[in-house]
């Protein structure tokens, strides 16, 4: 299963306040744990969301909205993308990461939805143009 884990945002990276030397040998060094594992698919650290932008969808109308976003427990400063077993898994290698900020935080663990849970409403044509963009997207 895929699982896309969530490293959340504290007021300190909101503030774009680099790590340690210590924390980035340490990260690093968990990343290279991950994938000798084969579990690490992709995952990047993600600047403040003062150089974000969202875009709010009400009917046919598009707002964009320019960070910073006020609500730090709700943002995410990083992502890894892996490939485990079962959700156990991808707790145990969570529970295994140095923590990734200066203070308390938090790190969200959430399976990726596969293509075959949409098999009831997939139709050949659908399947077709996903797995041309699977293709392209992959640079195929």
């Amino acid at each position: 299963m895929r699982v896309i884990v969530f490293v959340k945002a504290t007021k300190d990276s909101e503030e774009g306040r680099m790590p340690t030397t210590e924390l980035l040998e340490a990260m690093t060094k968990y990343n290279e744990q991950l994938i000798n594992a084969g579990i690490m698919l992709g995952g990047e650290g993600l600047q403040p969301t003062s150089s974000a932008k969202r875009v709010h969808f009400s009917g046919a109308n598009r707002t964009v909205i320019d960070g910073p976003f006020a609500e730090t427990k709700e943002l995410v400063a990083g992502y890894w993308i892996w490939q485990v077993r079962d959700m156990d898994e991808a707790v145990e290698w969570v529970k295994r990461c140095p923590n990734p900020m200066f203070t308390d935080s938090d790190i969200e663990i959430r399976p990726v939805y596969e293509v075959e849970a949409f098999d009831e409403i997939m139709t050949p044509e659908i399947q077709e143009m996903y797995d041309r963009n699977v293709e392209r997207a992959a640079g195929k």
